[in-house]
């Protein structure tokens, strides 16, 4: 059965069991149809919402002496704490753990700074498995910040397009892409459909 949901919701619908089930009974319905399985096109199609960023209220800012995104991610914590505690599960740990969110942002710093990338130290040895951990912790912190189940990609074009991390992740794009890094070392700093002037 083919199901035109956004990518990574096969389902369709996040926390909508009904919704869910129905899906998982016309697919296995096919498995009776006459002519054996087939393929036919699930009734319902859902749109990804990437374009709408989803509305979440960033905390203030805490410490002054902090760069503003360390100081930004410090302050998504409770709220991923939340996510966290509901779900019981996290996709935070490809490079290190929560307690290194403010190191795994100091390597874009340097990179937004203009630091080649052989002269960082990154943890796990990989910065796009840093980026890939930053984007988690964001996305995460944005379920408990907001009062709906967001729509795919909201989360993501939020922490791209309205946080001072994204500001920074695109920065430091940059200056890789510019200083003649691989692609590899730039292009999946995010999602190739936040990348400016590509």
């Amino acid at each position: 059965m083919y199901v035109d949901f956004p990518l990574g919701r096969p389902l369709g619908k996040p926390l909508d069991p009904e919704f869910q089930t129905s899906v998982i009974t016309a697919a296995f319905a096919l498995l009776n149809a006459p002519s054996g399985p087939v393929l036919v096109d699930f009734p319902i199609s859902i749109e990804d919402s990437s374009s709408e960023m989803l509305a979440c209220a960033i905390p203030p800012r805490f410490d002054p002496d902090l760069h503003e995104a360390v100081d930004e991610a410090l302050g998504l914590r409770a709220a991923y704490n939340r996510t966290v505690e509901k779900h019981g599960r996290t996709s935070v740990g490809r490079s290190g753990t929560t307690d290194d969110i403010a190191g795994m942002i100091e390597v874009f710093i340097k990179l937004a700074a203009g630091t080649p990338l052989d002269e960082i130290e990154v943890p796990g040895g990989d910065h796009i498995a840093v980026a890939m951990d930053l984007r988690s912790y964001y996305e995460e912190a944005a379920l408990s910040l907001s009062d709906h189940v967001p729509a795919a990609r909201q989360a993501e074009s939020w922490l791209y397009r309205a946080t001072k991390l994204g500001e920074l992740l695109h920065q430091a794009q940059a200056n890789l892409k510019d200083s003649g890094a691989e692609r590899r070392d730039w292009y999946y700093v995010m999602p190739s459909t936040h990348h400016r002037g590509d």
